[in-house]
């Protein structure tokens, strides 16, 4: 296993957050929404959501507050939930737009594996809009049964997994009556990438193209 550490531009890191709906994002990279924020006080954190009616976006925005610290910012938009798909161009117009009112030092998004079709048409239109980016695909726990083998892990500790847990309770009230949405599931996965890298938890990720300079 080989080390990596993200270095922060002189101007401080700037992250893309992109999820198909309000708690995407959270659910698959928290922990490490978490980490950022703390160890890169100077970091932009830009948050976007595709699908989400008006209860759900003022939940987008708490949880974009909350998991960095009060510096990030969510943009919200009403795209069908669960029709994605056949809102392929306004997904691609959406995002290309996002690509150039940012420049992300880091994007982070659902992978093109995931079942879901709405996670899956969010993937397959960020791995061709941001083509010379550092994107680091998270995964979400679902009945889909599609838990895959990333490479990438971001080792967390105890209090950061307990951190994660608590804020997602706290900003998705909306969700913690579905038997999926509890702290068993997200520990669970995270304990299992733990395992692979030496780490009490860990979130997991598959990147993008990589380029090796020796």
């Amino acid at each position: 296993m080989l080390p990596l550490r993200l270095d922060a531009p002189a101007d401080g890191l700037r992250v893309l957050l992109l999820g198909a709906h309000a708690d995407d994002v959270e659910i698959g990279c928290g922990g490490t929404l978490l980490q950022l924020a703390a160890r890169h006080p100077d970091r932009q954190a830009h948050t976007v959501v595709l699908s989400a009616t008006p209860p759900r976006a003022e939940e987008a925005r708490a949880a974009a507050a909350a998991f960095s610290d009060g510096r990030g910012t969510v943009e919200v938009h009403d795209l069908v939930d669960g029709r994605l798909p056949a809102q392929w161009a306004a997904v691609k117009e959406l995002l290309e737009d996002v690509a150039e009112r940012t420049s992300p030092d880091l994007v982070l998004a659902p992978t093109t594996p995931d079942a879901h079709q709405d996670h899956r048409t969010l993937a397959e239109v960020v791995s061709s809009v941001w083509r010379d980016h550092l994107v680091l695909g998270y995964e979400i726990p679902k009945y889909d049964r599609d838990v895959g083998r990333p490479v990438l892990h971001v080792p967390l500790d105890e209090d950061t997994v307990a951190r994660k847990c608590a804020l997602l309770r706290r900003c998705f009230p909306s969700q913690t009556a579905r038997p999926w949405f509890d702290d068993e599931v997200f520990r669970g996965l995270a304990r299992v990438r733990g395992l692979a890298c030496r780490s009490a938890y860990a979130e997991a990720f598959v990147p993008s193209t990589l380029a090796l300079r020796l």
